[in-house]
Order: structure tokens, then C-alpha cells, then sequence
């Protein structure tokens, strides 16, 4: 079985987020990029799987500039076979993004393929659904647990009533959860072969994907600072302050 990881080059989740000036973008001079978390999880699942002898090969994308390469290697480091880079534009709709993973899905004839279920920059949680859409094959977002029979696999995801299983017959799609896997950290020897590895290469126009944006970011406006809080001496204290100040009871 073939594994496809789709991951992202993000912020560094510890990193603070400083807005431009003229509001136009989130300033990314001297910041620290890294893995968006969920795609980490995302690399462990196709890993262990490896591991376990249910894959044969685990392949890391990524689109976006020549930048992304570093979170490519990083995740090569980590265990992935091979690499490839749809050299693009760094902000995408997810539409396209899921356009662009498809035609390379259907290329390499990947029976898994497996993405964080979200970035913590955009939050759109819309990739991984719209991929499916267009391989038409099924799916599984927010998965905690992931296990993989032959051409069955069983995904146990996280629902606002508690945890649902699905049965799916590959190929398919899933979205990693926080609870899925602890991602590991890369050894130094393969963090030097990494950096050794070719990355292939491609675009958009040689994957034959017409991209179109259907939204345009206006402004980005960085979020309003909270009001220190206050020391209450005693529950009688804290009951006036809820009832007189913030008239929630």
C-alpha cells in the first residue's frame, strides 16, 4: 500500500504572531516556521503503519515556494520515503490546494492518503474533505485512532456525543486528530540523510490544474488585548463581582 502525507509550513505554534503594519498580512520577517502540528500526527500515523508492514511507501507533499522544502526534509527525517513539491503560490484556497493533491494521488495511485485536520494558520479544516470529494473516494476526518485491515480500514473520530468507528474499503481519505499518534522526534544520522534526498519537483500547469482564487483576504487585524484580571479575597467577593459587574447571574 501506497500512504500520501499531505503537510503545511506554518508558524511556529510557540512563536507570536505579529500583524504588518498596514494590515495587509501577518508579518512573517524573523519568525520561526515549522510543521503544522496536525501534519506531524499526520507523518506519525503513515510511519507507524510502515512499521507495522501495512505500507510499502510514504510519500510527503506540500505546496507552496521553495520555502516548504525545509518542512519536507523535516519530515523525510522523519521517515517518508519520498518527497514532492508543488512549487506554488504560498496562500491557496483550499479548493485548489485539494485540486493539486488529487492529480498527484490519482499519479502515484495512492490507496491512503492522510493530512492534518487543519492548519493553525487558516483553520479551514476543508482540505481533506474536498479531496475526497474529487477522488470520490471516502473519508475520515478527526481521527483518534487508525487501524488498517488488507483494503478495509477502521477509523475511530472524535464527535461532539463521544467517538464514532467507520468502516471504509481504501482508497481513502483521512484527517488526523490530536489523539491520534505523539509525533517523534527525527534522529540526528537521519536528519543528515535527509538533507541528501531529492525532492521532485513539480507545478501546477504540469499537473494540467487551472488555479482560481474565489476569495480575497481584505485585512488581517490583530485581536483586541484582554483586560488584566483581578485577585478576589473571598467567594462572596467573586459572587457580587459576576452578579453586579458582569450581570451573568
Amino acid at each position: 500500500m501506497k500512504v500520501i502525507v499531505a503537510v503545511k509550513r506554518v508558524i511556529d505554534f510557540n512563536s507570536k504572531v505579529r500583524v504588518k503594519a498596514d494590515h495587509s498580512d501577518v508579518d512573517l520577517s524573523h519568525v520561526k516556521m515549522a510543521l503544522n502540528p496536525f501534519c506531524e500526527i499526520a507523518i506519525e500515523a503513515a510511519i507507524r503503519l510502515k512499521e507495522a508492514g501495512k505500507a510499502a511507501q510514504v510519500i510527503v507533499i506540500s505546496v507552496g515556494s521553495s520555502a516548504c522544502q525545509e518542512q519536507l526534509r523535516t519530515a523525510l527525517a522523519l521517515g517518508a520515503d519520498r518527497a514532492i513539491h508543488i512549487d506554488a503560490e504560498d496562500k491557496l484556497e483550499p479548493l485548489n490546494i485539494a485540486k493539486l493533491l488529487a492529480q498527484v494521488v490519482e499519479h502515484e495511485q495512492a490507496q491512503l492518503v492522510i493530512l492534518g485536520k487543519q492548519s493553525i494558520d487558516g483553520d479551514n479544516n476543508q482540505t481533506g474533505q474536498m479531496l475526497a470529494a474529487l477522488l470520490g473516494c471516502g473519508q475520515a476526518t478527526f481521527a483518534s485512532a487508525l487501524q488498517v485491515n488488507g483494503t478495509n480500514i477502521q477509523v475511530t473520530r472524535e464527535v461532539d456525543a463521544g467517538l464514532q468507528t467507520l468502516n471504509l474499503t481504501l482508497p481513502a481519505v483521512v484527517t488526523a486528530d490530536l489523539r491520534l499518534h505523539e509525533p517523534r522526534y527525527a534522529s540526528l544520522p537521519n536528519i543528515m540523510k535527509a538533507k541528501r534526498k531529492v525532492i521532485d519537483v513539480t507545478t501546477p500547469e504540469a499537473l494540467a490544474v487551472k488555479l482560481k482564487q474565489h476569495s480575497q483576504q481584505v485585512a488581517v487585524m490583530p485581536a483586541n488585548e484582554r483586560s488584566s484580571g483581578v485577585l478576589l479575597d473571598s467567594v462572596a467577593a467573586l459572587i457580587e463581582k459576576l452578579k453586579n459587574e458582569a450581570k451573568v447571574l
